[in-house]
């Protein structure tokens, strides 16, 4: 009788957690599945066939199912045909995710975008490829294919696109079949390292100050350490708010991305977890507040034509969007499609101080402050929402590139999405594709390449 009730309790535990699995975890796979679905169907122009062999393969996406549908620009995606969520396409604004507003009330959202100039690459032509100078070809030509090689910790590795940039000239630059130096790809958290140089744009305009307060109404009323954070606090990942950044379970970060409709407003309403500027913590939604506090510094008539007008088409990203929540709010973490060419020319501004063709971007000293870690990051690995050449914590004392210059920056993006920067070597590296690989073996081969 004993052992029977133990059963009898075993099996409504685990039906208990089934339950609490599918309820929670079922709506993040088919959210997540309808919006990457969306951009790649709408953006990069994918098969179905295509996107569900690659982007959603892998357990437990495999279990999801999308529709698309070409007639309203629209994916809908399931899991065991419950926990219906759809991703629609706009023209100029990308894909967005349904969540809290209806899809009637999203579509009438009308933003002032600006038109995508299909323009020939005017910062490097054919004839520059390699131009003259000096690298070591065989062991660039490692670094190349130790980037595309099929598999790394026994896991695929679909790199998609890699170009390398020395002295303002491309040394190499290779696409996967299907791809080529046109096709947007997504960066997700690089979208991060953009939103901080908006961020800087805004404080070169005088419209942001990075010591004071952030200017976010509910938080001045706080009766909590809210009120205290600085945006410095929020490019710095240490503002203290309670926030779970986790993305193989429910946690804020998944229910933020693919459940709110409104991912700055979310974020801003979390309790504080500790105070302002006594500990880092790596937030997506702290790049969401800030991407909210960028629209209300710009104003509504601008804020849609802001990241194109004053960066993107400045640096010649005419093959780059950013894609809006159901608010009509940049997910400025995790958001971004451009091309591998595109995202090098990012680099290359930061690489370059800030200045492009002779116009400062970006306020001077922004791009050496955002290389300077917070005093309280104990392994001085993260700035103004870039990481840095710092330390790796279960291995103390060594630096996470250790091949690599102490001046080595870059973007991150889950997958191993990367825009390296190294200015003591004039140099910027872009690898995109869908899963990790070997960087380190990577930087290694590439910096043999340009030191010898």
């Amino acid at each position: 009788m004993i052992i029977k009730r133990i059963l009898v309790l075993l099996l409504l535990a685990i039906l208990g957690y089934g339950i609490y699995y599918c309820w929670f975890s079922f709506p993040i796979i088919s959210g997540y599945s309808a919006k990457n679905a969306c951009s790649c169907a709408f953006l990069q122009g994918r098969t179905k066939a295509s996107i569900s062999k690659e982007e959603l393969s892998s357990f437990p996406l495999s279990l999801g199912n999308i529709e698309i549908n070409y007639t309203d620009s629209t994916v809908t995606g399931t899991v065991l045909g419950m926990a219906k969520r759809k991703a629609i396409y706009r023209n100029g604004l990308g894909c967005t995710l349904v969540n809290d507003l209806s899809e009637d009330d999203v579509r009438a959202q009308k933003f002032i975008v600006p038109y995508l100039v299909k323009a020939s690459d005017t910062v490097w032509a054919n004839d520059t490829l390699q131009g003259n100078v000096l690298f070591n070809k065989s062991k660039l030509d490692s670094a190349v294919a130790t980037a595309f090689q099929t598999e790394y910790n026994k896991k695929p590795v679909l790199t998609k696109a890699l170009l390398v940039v020395f002295k303002n000239k491309i040394i190499a630059e290779k696409y996967a079949p299907g791809y080529n130096q046109n096709s947007m790809l997504l960066g997700w958290s690089m979208a991060k390292s953009v939103t901080g140089a908006l961020m800087g744009i805004l404080v070169k305009q005088g419209k942001l100050q990075v010591e004071q307060p952030a200017p976010i109404a509910a938080w001045r009323q706080a009766k909590d350490d809210k009120k205290q954070i600085r945006l410095e606090d929020l490019l710095q990942q240490t503002s203290g708010l309670s926030f779970r950044e986790d993305y193989s379970s429910y946690s804020n970060a998944t229910n933020m991305l693919f459940n709110r409709g409104d991912m700055a407003g979310y974020t801003e309403r979390l309790p504080m977890k500790v105070k302002p500027g006594t500990e880092f913590y790596y937030s997506s939604g702290n790049s969401n507040i800030l991407s909210g506090i960028v629209r209300s510094a710009v104003g509504e008539k601008d804020y849609h034509s802001f990241p194109y007008r004053e960066l993107f088409h400045k640096l010649g990203m005419y093959h780059t969007i950013m894609e809006p929540d159901a608010s009509g709010t940049f997910v400025g973490s995790s958001y971004i499609w451009a091309s591998a060419r595109d995202y090098a020319r990012f680099g290359m501004l930061y690489l370059n101080d800030g200045i492009w063709n002779g116009e400062r971007i970006l306020p001077e000293g922004w791009t050496k402050k955002s290389r300077v870690p917070p005093p309280i990051n104990p392994l001085k690995n993260y700035g103004y929402q870039f990481w840095l050449n710092g330390l790796i914590e279960t291995k103390p004392g060594q630096k996470e590139f250790p091949k690599a210059p102490d001046d080595l920056f870059y973007a991150d993006g889950y997958g191993g999405q990367r825009i390296y920067i190294i200015p003591s070597r004039q140099l910027v590296a872009v690898r995109l594709g869908l899963n990790k690989f070997d960087e380190q073996r990577f930087i290694e081969w590439l910096m043999q390449s340009i030191t010898n």
